[in-house]
């Protein structure tokens, strides 16, 4: 896969051999493509293709993050996005589509349904969110929101200073554009998307989309309080959301943000449930 701005990567994807949904699916911050095989494989198993998108700066990108590399959210919506929907999208064709994604996946994928919606294009039949929510501080219990809303201006000044986020020192995400992390820490301080250099109204956009929305969240994520989720299944006040809370029983794993991923038999479930298989 090529960017118009030289950008490439490879975009992953398991294809069963008669596939009634194609999904296009958005990785979480600092998480490589390459981890969401296994929920790929369970979805193939279930008739449906999967193409893993990947991220700038992570796994199979030419791009690392450094002083004089930097992107942000305006790269990844205008260039990278549109070039892995036309990829998925020309190899099924007519095959119904989807959008999802995990934590920051998730939330990109929102705004760019928004995107698609403000400019006339045609949209998914289906949106699949997993342990995704807004990052707004104020969706979050006493006393995490307090240490959210400093977080939320250290880490812009520390990528700045740095040159790129160090999230692999410092535990959050990898080494991350200092551009990223300035969109996003915007969005953690105000609760509205917006990106820098893009002049289109994301808030509106996402208002304006007309979609099927299904929703897990893992009941012991501190990453996606209910809150959260609600927040930002809220900006698309035209889908037909649900959402479906899960355990650890019900995942056979820890019912925290990552380990699904390794075991995500049960979050396939969720999100296909009603579907014929």
């Amino acid at each position: 896969m090529k960017a118009s701005d030289g950008h490439a990567w490879s975009l992953l994807a398991r294809v069963p051999a008669q596939p009634r949904l194609s999904l296009l699916w958005l990785p979480a911050l600092g998480v490589a493509a390459r981890h969401y095989l296994p929920f790929a494989e369970a979805l193939a198993a279930r008739g449906v293709a999967v193409f893993l998108h990947e991220w700038r700066g992570n796994g199979s990108s030419n791009l690392r993050a450094g002083r004089k590399v930097d992107w942000g959210y305006r790269q990844i919506l205008l260039d990278d996005l549109p070039a892995s929907e036309a990829a998925a999208a020309a190899a099924l064709p007519g095959v119904a589509r989807a959008i999802g994604g995990h934590s920051l996946g998730g939330q990109l994928a929102c705004v760019r349904l928004g995107l698609m919606a403000l400019h006339g294009r045609a949209m998914p039949e289906a949106l699949w969110l997993v342990a995704s929510g807004s990052p707004y501080w104020r969706t979050w219990p006493m006393p995490r929101k307090l240490g959210l809303s400093w977080m939320y201006r250290f880490l812009p000044w520390l990528a700045q200073v740095n040159g790129t986020l160090p999230g692999r020192r410092i535990g959050f995400g990898g080494s991350e554009a200092r551009g990223l992390i300035r969109d996003w820490a915007r969005t953690g301080l105000s609760g509205r998307y917006a990106a820098h250099g893009v002049g289109e109204d994301l808030e509106a956009g996402m208002a304006r989309v007309e979609i099927q929305a299904r929703s897990v969240r893992l009941d012991d994520d501190w990453l996606v309080p209910r809150a959260s989720q609600d927040y930002l299944l809220s900006k698309l006040p035209r889908a037909r959301a649900e959402s479906t809370d899960m355990d650890a029983r019900e995942l056979g794993a820890r019912a925290d943000h990552f380990a699904w991923m390794k075991q995500p038999e049960a979050v396939v479930a969720a999100l296909l449930r009603d579907r014929s298989a």
